[in-house]
């Protein structure tokens, strides 16, 4: 049992999280707190936590890319995945399945070898086809039964960088992904 009132088996999402290799990630309630702000210009403002981009950063460094499929879009996310290296940008996506697909098809990648990390019942398309499924604290508690794994962090908290680590410690990667910062060589987030 976890802080989210979830339950899982946690040798079971070991197992499930060794296999990843690259990650999937949503963004409203995931990489940001779910809340939606404009400007008085009508901007979109969206807030993201250091945390979780290093997280990215660190699972980069071990060779497991991330990308991101999101029903909503913004300038200031295309800004973030530029930083984090992720050129795998899915924005205004109807159809998260489907994207799944086509990017299991360009990486070459089954979706049994990929996370996802996702917050409510849009993702379920995505959270049922993957081989490790990632819900944040703060999800909606309707797809707790259809994951494998739940955060302790809330989306927009850390809870990416939870995952990151999660899948590189099942990996056996983590302590090399660490070291790179010990020699001061490794990228920031």
């Amino acid at each position: 049992m976890n802080d989210a009132g979830g339950s899982f088996d946690r040798q079971r999402a070991e197992e499930r999280a060794s296999r990843v290799r690259h990650l999937i990630l949503d963004v409203d309630g995931v990489l940001t707190d779910g809340r939606i702000v404009y400007t008085t210009s009508g901007e979109q403002v969206l807030s993201f936590h250091v945390h979780d981009g290093l997280g990215i950063k660190l699972l980069a460094s071990a060779g497991i890319a991330a990308s991101i499929i999101t029903a909503r879009g913004s300038s200031a996310l295309e800004r973030r995945a530029r930083e984090l290296g992720i050129s795998s940008l899915y924005q205004g996506v109807g159809d998260k399945a489907a994207a799944l697909r086509e990017i299991s098809s360009r990486l070459g990648v089954h979706p049994s070898g990929m996370a996802a990390v996702g917050d409510d019942l849009v993702d379920l398309p995505i959270l049922t086809k993957v081989g490790f499924s990632v819900a944040v604290a703060n999800a909606q508690p309707a797809i707790f039964p259809y994951v494998d794994f739940i955060t302790n962090r809330q989306g927009g908290a850390g809870a990416v960088r939870e995952v990151c680590e999660f899948i590189l410690r099942a990996k056996g990667l983590y302590d090399s992904a660490v070291e790179g910062y010990l020699r001061q060589d490794a990228p920031g987030p």
